[in-house]
C-alpha cells in the first residue's frame, strides 16, 4: 500500500530526471528481460495472459474502480 502518494510521485519524477533512456534502450531492455523469462520458464506464449482476469479484478477492487 502506498502510504505516502506525493513522495512517491517525486520520486518517479527524479528517476525520469535522471535516467532518461530513448526508446530503442527502454525496447532493448524489454526484449532482453522478456527473452530472459521465457528462458527461465516463467512465461511463455501460452501462459503469458493465465490469471490476468483475477489480477485485474483484484487491481480494480484495491483502486475502487468499476468492472
Amino acid at each position: 500500500m502506498i502510504r505516502n502518494r506525493h513522495k512517491l510521485e517525486e520520486f518517479y519524477r527524479e528517476l525520469i530526471r535522471t535516467e532518461n533512456i530513448s526508446h530503442k534502450q527502454a525496447l532493448a531492455i524489454y526484449e532482453s528481460l522478456h527473452k530472459e523469462a521465457v528462458a527461465l520458464g516463467a512465461i511463455s506464449h501460452e501462459n503469458i495472459w493465465d490469471g490476468f482476469e483475477a489480477v485485474l479484478r483484484i487491481a480494480r477492487a484495491i483502486n475502487g474502480l468499476n468492472s
